[in-house]
Parts: structure tokens; C-alpha cells; sequence
């Protein structure tokens, strides 16, 4: 998986990713605006978006990001942030807030989700909240089912993805060209998520829901649920 994540950080740029970041990030600084928090915790930080954007409106507030991929990992330090490369449930440590945005929820099929909601409250405060996000069935479906082809001028990406809807997965093969002198180094990899009602996520979880909001980037149907949970 991490050889999977590492690959995606290296073409998360051709993705479009920065322009629907800000949009989906607002629903995350809303909700911290009305929340009191010393710490905070940002599972799959990725290269450090929303840490960065923390830092400038909440600079006394103590963040620390992780993430299974190195690459991303780097790529936050570089940025000045406090960033692991370390699985949640191996952290030590306890935090007023704990985020995991940009569906990263739905990397985990449902035992390694379990495994993971059961940390997250291990690592929270009491009291503390718990913000994510989580892809609708008509992202998976529509919005992201289909072919990706881009063309940069050292790298070449294609992405063929579908969504299995007996097995509510939704598969991703990355295949990546990348120049190297004057050839092209071949990488490929695959990523699977993984479709969840907001119910079966609340019967993993001995936390309780306290909001949920649709949310649409794309058109004018739902493609994300942002979820705040408490302790």
C-alpha cells in the first residue's frame, strides 16, 4: 500500500487535487472555528495542505500530521510542519481534534476501518472530536469511474478506474512514465477504495455523530459527506 501511496504523491499535482482542496478544507475550518483545541492530529496529511493553512489560523494550536506514504511525509517537513511517517494505532499521544480529510476513510477496507475508528477514540481526548470525510456512491459511480490520461512534459500518467458495485469497491490502476535522461521509467500500482453509509461507520464506533453535511464539487449531486464525530 505504501508503494501505492508514494506513487499517487508523485502525481497528486496532475490531478486537479489543488483545486477542490479549498473548497472541501472550509467545511474542516468552519467547524474548528466554533471547537476548542490546544492539539490536533491530521491522519493522511499528505504534503501538508491543511496543516499549512492551520499554521496561519490557529498558529498556537500544537498539530502534528502522519501518513504511510515517506514521500508525503517529506514533502510536509518540507513545508516546516511536525510530520511521521507512522500507522495511527502505533502513535502515542492523545489530541483535543483528530482529521482525516480528503476520503481517506475509504482507503481502508471494512476490518482495517474498525481497527482504525477503535484508535482513533484511543487517541482522543475525551471530548474531543473526530472530522472526516467520506466519497457518496455517486462519486464512486459517476464522478470517478472512467479514464484519466495526462501529459506533462516529464511525466506521463494514465489512470483506468471502476467502480464494482456487488463488492462496493472502486479499483484505481496508476501506470506513470517518468523521464529519466532520455528514457521513460515505467511505474505501476493500484489503489482500491472502499464504499460506506454513513450508519455502518456509526455502528464501528462507539462515538457519536454530531453532524453530518453533503457536500458537491463537481455538479450539483452530493459527491462527499463531511462527518463530525465526538468522544
Amino acid at each position: 500500500m505504501s508503494n501505492a501511496l508514494d506513487l499517487y504523491a508523485k502525481v497528486e499535482d496532475l490531478l486537479g487535487v489543488t483545486e477542490v482542496t479549498p473548497v472541501l478544507n472550509e467545511h474542516y475550518h468552519e467547524t474548528l472555528e466554533k471547537l476548542e483545541f490546544k492539539t490536533l492530529l491530521d491522519v493522511g496529511c499528505g504534503s501538508g495542505g491543511f496543516l499549512m493553512e492551520l499554521a496561519q489560523t490557529n498558529p498556537d494550536v500544537k498539530t502534528l500530521g502522519i501518513d504511510l506514504s515517506s514521500v508525503m511525509v517529506e514533502m510536509t517537513k518540507a513545508k516546516g510542519l511536525n510530520a511521521q511517517c507512522i500507522d495511527l494505532c502505533k502513535l502515542e499521544g492523545k489530541f483535543d481534534v483528530i482529521t482525516a480529510i480528503f476520503d481517506m476513510v475509504n482507503y481502508l477496507d471494512k476490518k482495517q476501518l474498525k481497527r482504525f475508528l477503535r484508535c482513533i477514540e484511543e487517541h482522543l481526548e475525551e471530548g474531543g472530536h473526530f472530522l472526516f470525510d467520506i466519497n457518496t456512491l455517486f462519486a464512486f459511480k459517476v464522478v470517478a469511474a472512467g479514464s484519466f490520461i495526462k501529459d506533462a512534459d516529464d511525466r506521463f500518467l494514465t489512470i483506468d478506474s471502476d467502480y464494482d458495485e456487488e463488492a462496493t469497491e472502486y479499483y484505481m490502476d496508476f501506470t506513470l512514465f517518468e523521464k529519466e535522461g532520455d528514457a521513460y521509467v515505467k511505474s505501476q500500482e493500484a489503489i482500491t477504495q472502499y464504499f460506506y453509509k454513513v450508519n455502518e461507520i456509526q455502528k464501528l464506533t462507539k462515538m457519536k455523530l454530531v453532524s453530518k453535511k453533503s457536500i458537491s464539487i463537481y455538479s450539483n449531486e452530493s459527491e462527499k459527506f463531511y462527518l463530525v464525530f465526538k468522544k
